[in-house]
């Protein structure tokens, strides 16, 4: 039997580059974390944290982000799917449940479109389904010009601010540093291509009906990059989803108010795993 190991930082090569990943507690299905865009699995922290005592708690380092070096690849949300089905395989996992926040979220759905029998459940946090539109596309292909003559500097400062809730941009001022901390990380090749795959990213709403795992969608109420409406579109598109929406908190909303981001997460593992326990005991009462 393959022995896995357990811990921060660890690093498996797949598909030409290393992951770094984050693997804690223990659990029959484990729970996969995506971050944003331009985060690293640092911002999962609290979450692993709380959930460790548990359950089996992952979060990786997408391809470029963090630890995960890849400093010559074109991105797009496809690779990174592919990226993630090929990690599970190769740490031995053959179902999770995939939580996702912004772009994390954009490959939680990509992923349950292309690989639907490894997903156990879904979480999207602070999401959308739709593809960008013309003129959010021309905006970001300007952002990507601006970029790559003068640096990414300038890009950081202003998106850093625009993820925050102003209550958190006033009160949480460590917060709002930390996380800069880890966007500035990021090199211009990284800041550029990151942002290409979120405009090249397919729409996902026309197959949010035909999704048959249990669902959660978590939305700040002052989210500005992807807008609380977004949320409650896709709450009304699939069938039986849980919807929550967190006061006082903005496009993170797992870093804002991370309690109450946790026990939303709690509820709803609860909720999952007992589910997938009765279904045992069907399958098991037909023999």
């Amino acid at each position: 039997m393959k022995t896995i190991a357990k811990g921060h930082d660890l690093s498996i090569p797949i598909n030409y580059f290393n992951l770094s990943y984050d693997d804690l507690g223990e659990g029959e299905v484990p729970v996969i974390f995506l971050h944003g865009f331009p985060f690293d699995k640092s911002m999962w922290s609290a979450q692993l944290e709380a959930l460790a005592p548990n359950y089996r708690v992952i979060a990786c380092d997408i391809r470029g982000f963090g630890k995960s070096i890849d400093e010559v690849t074109s991105f797009s949300i496809d690779l990174f799917s592919m990226d993630l089905a090929r990690f599970m395989n190769g740490i031995g996992v053959k179902k999770a449940i995939i939580c996702g926040l912004s772009m994390g979220g954009y490959i939680a759905l990509n992923f349950q479109k292309k690989y639907p029998e490894l997903v156990e459940a879904l979480i999207l946090c602070d999401t959308q389904c739709i593809s960008d539109a013309n003129e959010v596309k021309q905006g970001r292909l300007k952002e990507i010009q601006e970029i790559e003559e003068f640096g990414p500097a300038k890009f950081n400062d202003k998106f850093v601010k625009k993820v925050f809730s102003e209550e958190s941009l006033m009160t949480k001022k460590d917060l709002v540093s930390d996380l800069k901390r880890v966007v500035d990380a990021n090199s211009t090749h990284i800041i550029a291509e990151g942002l290409r795959a979120l405009s090249s990213r397919a729409e996902t709403c026309t197959t949010l009906s035909e999704i048959r795992v249990p669902m959660l969608i978590i939305c700040g109420r002052e989210d500005k990059v992807t807008p609380l409406d977004q949320s409650e579109y896709m709450h009304r598109a699939t069938d039986g989803s849980f919807f929550r929406v967190i006061e006082k908190a903005g496009h993170v909303s797992n870093l804002e108010q991370p309690d109450i981001f946790n026990q939303h997460l709690k509820d709803f593992l609860e909720r999952v795993t007992e589910a997938k326990a009765e279904d045992s005991v069907a399958e098991r009462s037909w023999f």
